[in-house]
């Protein structure tokens, strides 16, 4: 079983920009097509941006344009830039493959609040 860590939440003020990072236990970045997801509070989990193993990248309509998913099969790692960040995107950030595992990583928190 893959085990995979996010890493890079915080608190940011409106408009600024975090990276997040996603390290997987075992080499699966080649593999499998790859998302990041997020949760926030009373809300259920949803899909924000998804890359395949060729690199090719998609985003949810709320994020096109401002967030950007990258991999580095050689490191096992993705990641996901996010600028121009809003308070609506404060939630919890996972990754997982595309489409999921049923198993879950702990997640990293990002809030955008002044």
């Amino acid at each position: 079983q893959v085990q995979l860590v996010e890493s890079g939440g915080g608190l940011v003020q409106p408009g600024g920009s975090l990276r997040l990072s996603c390290a997987a236990s075992r080499s699966i970045f080649g593999v499998y097509l790859m998302g990041w997801y997020r949760q926030a509070p009373g809300n259920r989990r949803e899909w924000v941006a998804r890359i395949t193993t060729g690199h090719i990248t998609y985003y949810a309509d709320s994020v096109k344009g401002r967030f950007t998913i990258s991999r580095d099969n050689a490191k096992n790692t993705m990641y996901l830039q996010m600028n121009s960040l809003k308070p609506e995107d404060t939630a919890v950030y996972y990754c997982n493959k595309f489409p999921p595992w049923n198993d879950w990583g702990q997640g990293t928190q990002v809030t955008v609040s002044s």
